[in-house]
């Protein structure tokens, strides 16, 4: 199998795909926590600087997931056919809760009427959180793997994916991202508000560990084959361990007053754990939990060859202009909201 400085091309791809969705985690992810915490706002102002403080990137952010979708196509036909046609409802609720957020975001300010606003913060908040639990319940059933046939296709009921364990990483991934956004939250705002905040990201903080820590011992307990890479490579220990050390600096840090460095540590956090989920499973990508024979890897469901060495060079054409301009954007609007006759 053709390789580029001796790692093959599929591997290189599976990397690629890891980051793009990492990227999406990180970015869409602090988006979608602050989107949880607009309730808990009571007054108009408040919402409108919360809303403000996702404003010039919300949608960019979204790009990401885009972007990862595509990859995934292009790299793993298979894998994104099988994913997508076994989770069609997840995926359809899914992109029914990004179009309300986005029209809740735009529309929640059209109109000065208070049940107006309050609808629309209503569908704003319910997304947010709907759409970080779906994209856990997602990656719970990738994790403990799905009923894939010889014919390498689904084959079980859609109902099954609202299964114990993946709701709990559903509502472990809706603490995490809470937990994100409540930092982002407080580099944004001044005042009552970001008192307010500083109070909220430890309540967040304490959700997450909790969630995290029942989660992981679940998957300890009752998916052994997730430590299986660990325990015959205990070099990669490593890994789970900056995880550990990112997680437990975060409240140090807000401690401290240092919120630039505790969203730093919370990225590396998000990061590090989707390393972890990629460790566990490389090189399958959807587990078989009828037949580990049926299972989707990076070989059995790559595209060709010549596919995959032509869309490394699109890819590494394509990503740093997309990094250039996110960090283009977040620089521009560094520094505290401030309202203007074009916040929402």
């Amino acid at each position: 199998m053709a390789t580029f400085i001796g790692i093959e091309y599929t591997t290189w791809w599976f990397l690629v795909v890891g980051a793009v969705f990492s990227g999406y985690a990180i970015l869409d992810g602090f988006d979608l926590g602050a989107g949880a915490w607009h309730l808990f706002f009571k007054d108009d102002k408040s919402r409108r600087i919360a809303l403000n403080a996702i404003g010039p990137v919300w949608d960019g952010n979204e790009v990401w997931l885009v972007i990862g979708g595509g990859a995934l196509f292009a790299g793993f036909p298979i894998v994104y056919a099988t994913l997508l046609s076994a989770m069609y409802i997840p995926f359809m609720l899914f992109l029914v809760l990004i179009i309300f957020r986005a029209i809740s975001i735009e529309f929640r300010s059209k109109e000065p009427m208070k049940w107006w606003q309050s609808m629309w913060d209503g569908a704003y908040s319910f997304s947010s959180i709907m759409l970080a639990v779906l994209l856990g319940v997602i990656l719970g059933n990738v994790l403990q793997g799905m009923p894939i046939g010889p014919d390498l296709e689904f084959d079980g009921d859609w109902i099954a994916f609202f299964n114990p364990y993946a709701v709990m990483v559903g509502i472990c991934t809706l603490a995490l991202f809470m937990m994100h956004g409540a930092i982002y939250l407080i580099m944004k705002t001044e005042g009552k508000q970001f008192i307010k905040m500083t109070l909220h990201v430890r309540q967040a903080i304490i959700f997450f560990l909790v969630s995290f820590g029942i989660t992981t011992l679940y998957t300890l307990i009752y998916f052994p084959h997730l430590s299986d890479r660990f325990k015959s490579e205990p070099a990669l220990f490593v890994v789970p361990l900056i995880a550990f050390l990112s997680i437990a600096n975060i409240p140090r840090l807000i401690s401290k007053k240092r919120y630039g460095y505790a969203f730093a540590f919370s990225c590396i956090s998000i990061v590090t754990l989707l390393i972890v989920v990629a460790i566990e499973l490389f090189p399958v990508i959807i587990l078989s939990n009828e037949d580990p024979a049926n299972s989707l890897t990076i070989y059995n469901a790559s595209a060709s060859e010549q596919s995959l060495s032509t869309l490394l060079i699109i890819a590494a054409i394509g990503t740093p202009l997309v990094v250039a301009y996110t960090t283009f954007v977040f620089w521009t609007f560094r520094g505290k909201v401030k309202m203007d006759e074009l916040s929402y």
